[in-house]
Order: C-alpha cells, then structure tokens, then sequence
C-alpha cells in the first residue's frame, strides 16, 4: 500500500502531523518503535506555557506562538488541560521589579488572552502563597499558563488521527528507508514480522532520535545534528496545600518549579544539562538530585530532602544545536528541513519543538508538504476539539457531579480522575454499569472496564503503559495491585508486540 506520508515516531509532534495530515484528506502511517509517547513527550513539566524566561533570549516569535496556543489548546482538551496560576516570589537577585512586572505585561498581552486572567501582584507576608516560604520573601508576582497531561495529549491526537482515517503501529521499528523514484520504501520490524510499506513522503519526527534515524536508517553520511539536552524531575511529598505554581529563578540564572501533582505530591523540575550517548530511558543524575532540592530549599522554610523523593524521571529535548554556549540558552524554537531532491521522494525531519507548540508545528509542516499535495485540506485543527474534549471548560465541575450522579457507584475521586483523564468519554467507558462489579475485576483505583479502553482504543500494551503513560496511577496503586494488573496485561494482550494498525 502506498501513503502520501509516512511518519517516523510516536511522540507529541509526530502524532500531532498525523492528525493535521489524516484530517486534511492524505492518506497517513505513523510507526513507532515503542509506545506512544514514551520518550520525550511523557517526560515534559507537564505545561502548555508561553515560556517567561524565552523573552529574556529575544524568542518573541516563539513566546507569542506560545502564548496564543495555551487557550487553543485548553478549548481543545479541557478535560487534560487546565489553568495554572504561578507565583514568582521577589528578591534581590533578581532584576528590578519594575523590569520583571513590564516583562509580565508583556506576557500577558503579547499573544492575547480571552480566558486566562492576567498577572497581579502578592504580597506574601499575607496570602496564602507565602506561608511556605521563608520570611525574607515579601513581594510576589501571579500569572497564568496551564497545567497538560502530556502522555494523554499524544495519545488523543493519535487518537484523533485513526478516527480520521490514518494508521498507527506502535511497537514498530522503522529499520530502513530509501528512496525509490517519487516514493520512499520503509522496511518495518515488529514481533509478527518484517514488512514494507511506501509512502510519497518520509517525515522524520523521531525526537532524541531524528540523527539517528537521518543516519542509520535512511543513510545519510553526515546527517544534521541535535543538542540533546537532558531535563530531570522529582517527585516529592506535597509540599503545601494551596493550588498555585511556584516558579523560582536561581542564583545561576536558571529557573524551577514546583508544582501541585497527583493530589498528594509536589513536582519539581526541571535541569538542563547536555546529555551524551544513547537518549534512550534517561536517568536524573546525584547531582541534579542536589540540585533541584538545593534549589527549591532557597525558598521554601522547611528544607526539602531526599526523604521525601517518591520518584523522579529524565527526558531528553531534542533542540537543533545553533550554536548556544549553555544548554538552558539554546532555542526551545522548532526547525524543519526539507530535503526535496528533483524528481526524488521528499523527507522532512523536525528538530526540537516544544509540547506547547506542536499543534502549529504540524500545520508549519503541512504548510512545507503542500506543494506535494496540491489538492490537500486547509488548516482545520485550530477550533477542532480532541476526543473528549468536545465541550467547554467551564464545564468541567458540572460535568462531574453529571458523571458522579449517573454512575453512584463511583467514588466523587474516582468519577473526577476519570472525567479529567477521559472527558465524555468516561460515561462510554462506564454505559451500562449500574454497580462496581459491573466494571469488572478491579485493581485499586482501576477497573477491568477501563483497562479494556486502554487497550481497544489507547495502544496500552503492558502495565506500565497504563501506570506511568496513560495515567499516573503508579504514584497511587500500591506493589500488589500493580503486580496483579501486570498479570492481567500479560494475559489479556499477550506479547506486547502483538499489535495492530488502527485505521
């Protein structure tokens, strides 16, 4: 079978173009090697944010983009998506107050706001924000971005992708590309076996992975080049009970934040140091351990320990090297390259990008492919919901209390993480039901029923697909309901590698 285009790699940008493309009419194949979003893109911040800190590097391009993407965003998956309010406490080291409040009104108005309320001052010796946090802060600032659930942005749009006719194959290696005539022939490997499919366009969206790919599988002798850097998280014991965001800047320019997660813990990220050799599962190092402990512990009151890390986890930013002396200089900014040979297949690989932004990378490679496709769509997916997103945010509260009361038997926690994990489709998942038991075996938080959607509809192959992408439930499960789940996975899926393409 032939595609007009043939994607390399399953993450937030690579999912993202198949949406566009499938939803403009081309025909499209997506491969992955492993599972959806399990490189990159499950371990972001987890924000939609315009980037304060990329004005002080000029980015205004990249910052305003940003900015307008937030709401488009948060119409789009309001179930996933959320506002956020960040406070960024004042001090001496930083610049002059009236330099960081001009900054901040730039940011509020430089990409528009319809729905995210704007910037104020604290005072911290009397709101809330400020009872964890040592004495000597006493001025604040307060402004918005949102909070994203990044596994599941990737899944939706691949979800979305499928419902308009694309194919997905995970747990599928692209082993070799090459050119024949006006089309590409792409090797495939997977558990059942080797196959090959054509397309008439290659896109390269592979992340930490787009060298190699540009190298060791299409054939490339001297293939652009990536700065991979390494941003590292922890996981602690909640550190405060109010909702807001912390975001602090340090003695070393660099900024952090800590972040309410998972009801009962405190995320803390992120570093940028410049990582060598295999991207593959990346670990946080001792010393950015010390870091980020060093660096929140200069503000808040009570020092935050190694005790109290529950769990931590790396990712790997696949920026285009330009050149920049420190890691957290380089451009967060995309890059697309296109490699049109006359009378030869076109191959288009992306470079860096960041979660907040992949809806208009997708329409910027569309826009580069169009000569190729004369009759293709137009842009669509500016006011296009995602699946279960398809009502506004305002919504959200009401419509839990609607899921709570027509399902009693869940709990008011278990209809609300269900709800902001699934949206409308949460009552799908629950049609019928009229006890728990009905929802088949459970394992904690987890029903059979639920299990069955992760895997007919989400790719969810093995547990850890479901505890530490799908969800976050492996903070939450304890080790027994964890080891039962693992083998209910193994044997109701079987090999992980038995899969299919949807579409």
């Amino acid at each position: 079978m032939t595609y007009d285009l043939v994607v390399i790699g399953g993450g937030i940008n690579g999912c993202g173009i198949a949406r566009d493309a499938a939803g403009r009419g081309l025909k499209v194949f997506l491969a992955e090697r492993d599972d959806l979003a399990s490189g990159t893109s499950s371990a972001s911040t987890k924000l939609i944010h315009g980037g304060l800190r990329y004005l002080e590097h000029y980015e205004f391009r990249l910052v305003r983009e940003a900015l307008i993407e937030r709401e488009v965003l948060l119409r789009a998956a309001p179930h996933i998506i959320r506002p956020l309010r960040f406070v960024l406490p004042h001090h001496n080291g930083l610049r002059p107050w009236p330099l960081i409040r001009l900054g901040l009104f730039l940011y509020d108005h430089l990409g528009g706001r319809d729905i995210l309320p704007g910037t104020r001052s604290v005072d911290l010796r009397r709101d809330e924000t400020g009872r964890p946090l040592k004495d000597r802060f006493v001025r604040g600032y307060e402004y918005s971005d949102c909070w994203v659930e990044d596994a599941r942005l990737v899944v939706l749009n691949a979800r979305d992708a499928v419902g308009r006719g694309a194919a997905i194959r995970t747990r599928t290696r692209v082993v070799r590309a090459r050119r024949d005539g006006e089309a590409w022939d792409v090797r495939l490997s997977s558990d059942a076996g080797e196959e090959t499919v054509r397309g008439k366009v290659l896109v390269n969206a592979a992340g930490p992975w787009v060298s190699q790919v540009l190298g060791e599988v299409i054939g490339h002798s001297a293939p652009d080049r990536i700065r991979m850097v390494r941003g590292s998280h922890l996981v602690v014991d909640r550190l405060y009970d109010h909702d807001r965001c912390y975001i602090f800047q340090n003695a070393d320019g660099r900024i952090c934040f800590a972040i309410p997660y998972e009801q009962n813990f405190t995320l803390i990220g992120t570093t940028d140091e410049d990582h060598q050799g295999d991207p593959t599962n990346p670990r946080i190092s001792a010393a950015e351990t010390d870091y980020l402990l060093a660096a929140v512990s200069e503000y808040f009151r009570t020092p935050v320990t190694r005790a109290q890390v529950r769990w931590s986890y790396s990712g790997i930013r696949p920026l285009y090297d330009d050149g920049a002396s420190k890691a957290q200089e380089a451009t967060r900014d995309y890059v697309l390259k296109l490699d049109p040979l006359p009378g030869a297949a076109p191959l288009l690989s992306v470079f860096g990008g960041k979660i907040t932004t992949f809806r208009k990378l997708a329409e910027a490679t569309l826009e580069k492919l169009a000569p190729f496709f004369p009759q293709m769509g137009k842009p669509w997916t500016v006011s296009a919901a995602l699946p279960g997103g398809d009502f506004a945010f305002t919504e959200i509260e009401p419509r839990i209390t609607e899921l709570a009361g027509t399902f009693p038997f869940l709990t008011p926690a278990n209809a609300r993480r269900l709800f902001r994990a699934y949206g409308t489709d949460a009552a799908r998942i629950c049609d019928g039901a009229k006890t728990a038991a009905d929802m088949g075996q459970a394992f904690g938080l987890l029903s059979e029923r639920e299990i069955d959607h992760l895997i007919a509809n989400e790719w969810a192959r093995t547990a850890d697909d479901i505890l530490w992408r799908r969800s976050k439930l492996g903070l939450h499960l304890s080790a027994a309901d964890q080891e039962s789940l693992r083998r209910h996975m193994a044997t109701r899926v079987g090999s992980p590698g038995a899969e299919n393409a949807r579409g």
